[in-house]
């Protein structure tokens, strides 16, 4: 093991943080409500914690298996169509039938911009760190988050009427040049250090990772207890909210892909419930109603406890365990809490 000098003790810290595995997951979350101020520090980040989550979750990538999900397309496009296309599309019929959208059409706006988002960009870390395929997230991720900037408008449109306004061609060059500038700095990572060497270093980058995903939840979270204080039942109804339609993206994704695998199922399941609402939040630069902004932060629970409360269900998918080296999946596996 080479010696880094001044770097050793960082190196071990993040490494220490990367080896909690889920509990870190966890742990940011509580930490990012416990001291609101960090919320304000860490708001102008976002973008860039965004963005080097992406970057991570390339570098990380297999080629390999990349080539071969390429190969057999059907199941990344048939992904693609669902998340894409289907959800937000059921999403908007259910509220129109249920008349949501005339009931409470602050709630409705949060719902469909949750349902026209991209999968959120750490999705495929967070597959890495559970052990599932990650390189079938990211490829799913990335033809996603391509065809948001022309569907997300449209389904705007067509459910919210003028309640919202969005630039499809202002976020589809965001969108762009975030996806492609991800690439480049990975692949830049890729060709100075090496595959073997980031695989050694699995631990350090997933504490890195982490940190990462502190920023965006101390940001979201910054005025979440204050909230809980002026409406506590308000607050518990959103929060069960959230969680319900973690759950049932979830569980009829499984159900639709369940011939995949059960392991890719899901994979897929996953990371259509966790949905990149940040990226939304910063289309509509932070122009929602209170009730979408809290929806936003409750939100943030299913996300960040995700990893937790799908751990018990993905080791009866995998009898076996892993080793503390890669997964089949060719990605970088969290050391076994």
């Amino acid at each position: 093991m080479p010696s880094f000098g001044p770097l050793a003790f960082p190196l071990q810290a993040l490494s220490w943080l990367g080896n909690q595995g889920t509990r870190a997951i966890v742990a940011v979350l509580l930490v990012a409500i416990a001291v609101p101020p960090l919320g304000e520090l860490t708001r102008p980040y976002v973008t860039h914690a965004i963005f080097l989550l992406l970057c991570i979750s390339f570098m990380r990538v297999d080629v390999a298996m990349l080539r071969a999900h390429l190969r057999r397309p059907a199941l990344v496009l048939a992904a693609t169509a669902w998340t894409t296309i289907a959800v937000p599309f059921l999403a908007g019929t259910l509220m129109r039938v249920t008349g949501l959208d005339t009931a409470d059409p602050d709630l409705q706006l949060a719902l469909m911009l949750q349902a026209t988002a991209s999968p959120m960009m750490a999705s495929p870390a967070l597959a890495a760190l559970m052990g599932l395929d990650a390189t079938l997230v990211l490829i799913t991720l990335v033809t996603s988050t391509a065809l948001v900037p022309l569907t997300a408008p449209l389904f705007a449109y067509a459910f919210l009427g003028q309640a919202l306004s969005l630039s499809p061609a202002a976020l589809g060059l965001k969108l762009a040049a975030i996806l492609a500038g991800a690439v480049a700095v990975a692949a830049a990572i890729r060709f100075a250090f090496g595959i073997t060497a980031i695989r050694r270093h699995r631990a350090p980058i997933d504490g890195f990772n982490i940190l990462i995903l502190f920023v965006f939840a101390s940001a979201i979270m910054a005025h979440f207890l204050a909230d809980l204080v002026a409406s506590p039942f308000h607050m518990l109804g959103l929060a069960v909210l959230a969680f319900a339609v973690f759950f049932l993206l979830l569980g009829t994704t499984i159900l639709l892909f369940r011939s995949a695998g059960r392991e890719r199922a899901m994979a897929l399941g996953m990371m259509v419930s966790l949905r990149n609402m940040g990226l939304m939040l910063a289309a509509t630069e932070g122009a929602i109603p209170g009730t979408t902004w809290l929806y936003f932060a409750m939100s943030q629970f299913p996300i960040h406890l995700a990893p937790q409360l799908l751990r018990p269900l993905v080791e009866r998918l995998r009898p076996q365990p892993r080793s503390s080296g890669e997964t089949d999946h060719g990605l970088i596996s969290p050391a076994p809490e």
